[in-house]
């Protein structure tokens, strides 16, 4: 755990509704996941980063403005997230804003992808989400605060060789939808973002592979636009000020939900397509995980994993 004092409120959070609170951002060490903690921090709060890389997590806790805790912690340690949170209740105090942005991503074919590969980025995505959900509802019920689920257009039509993470983001919208019937009565408001293409070290190897290079490919020249993180932490942090029940980033997403059931037959037709044009072993290539982040994970995983092995002296 680390602390950094920050050098008091900054100018852009005088009026802001969010000043003097406490949020928790998980996946903070990079990404879309430091770029809000930078914007909350910038809106007055006092900011908690939750991640698996500490080193980086602290460069991006000490670039903040305000005060703010580090904590490396795996999100899918139940054990581990609880003491976060008794940590950030007695470091900071109880979380107003909790935002569940880990996520890893892996691509190639379904067959082509280990097991257990298969399986971590299922619990980092959804279960770490509600691992999450779990250890912190009690910060926000005292607060009445805010839980934003950072979901994908992945959940909209699911892509083929990106099953694990399609999966994991239908799953953890579906997950929202139900804790929000659950906890909206104690006056906990739950967001579901949608991120379309963002410009993180996930998404540099998507077209690695011919068939999601052609899947990107062929959307509309608007579609194809990759958003910075600045961009998409500034559209959440506003959604986050209203407790917006659902978060487009970018704004024009919001005009695709209507269109929802006719998504999964378009990228399915295209897809097979695709697939037809390219010779097997092309399509075999297995891109692996994708982006920086979902490296360490993956590496600490497994690291964690020989330690405590069978050969464990």
């Amino acid at each position: 755990m680390s602390e950094s004092p920050g050098s008091g409120r900054p100018r852009e959070a005088v009026g802001s509704p969010l000043a003097g609170r406490v949020a928790v951002v998980t996946g903070a060490a990079r990404g879309v996941g430091a770029a809000l903690a930078r914007r909350l921090s910038d809106a007055g709060m006092l900011v908690a980063l939750i991640g698996r890389e500490e080193a980086t997590l602290r460069r991006a806790a000490d670039s903040l403005p305000g005060r703010s805790l580090c904590v490396e912690t795996d999100v899918t340690d139940r054990e581990a997230l609880h003491r976060a949170a008794r940590e950030i209740s007695e470091d900071l105090g109880e979380a107003s804003v909790v935002v569940a942005n880990a996520g890893i991503a892996t691509g190639g074919p379904f067959v082509h992808t280990p097991a257990d590969l298969w399986q971590r980025v299922i619990d980092v995505n959804l279960t770490g989400s509600a691992n999450t959900a779990r250890a912190f509802l009690p910060h926000l019920t005292h607060t009445r605060g805010y839980f934003l689920q950072i979901a994908s257009t992945a959940a909209f039509g699911s892509s083929p060789l990106m099953s694990a993470y399609c999966a994991s983001k239908a799953g953890v919208e579906s997950f929202a939808l139900a804790l929000r019937g659950e906890v909206e009565p104690d006056g906990v408001g739950v967001g579901i973002a949608y991120l379309h293409w963002t410009g993180t070290d996930m998404i540099t190897g998507v077209d690695d592979h011919p068939v999601l290079q052609a899947l990107r490919r062929n959307q509309p020249r608007f579609a194809r636009t990759v958003h910075s993180t600045a961009e998409v932490s500034e559209w959440l942090t506003s959604g986050i000020t209203r407790r917006a029940r659902h978060i487009y980033a970018p704004p024009w997403l919001r005009w695709c939900q209507p269109l929802r059931p006719v998504f999964p037959t378009l990228v399915s037709r295209l897809a097979r397509r695709e697939l037809r044009r390219q010779p097997p072993s092309r399509v075999a290539v297995d891109t692996g995980v994708l982006g920086a982040g979902g490296r360490a994970d993956i590496d600490a995983y497994q690291a964690t994993t020989r330690l405590s092995g069978p050969d464990r002296p």
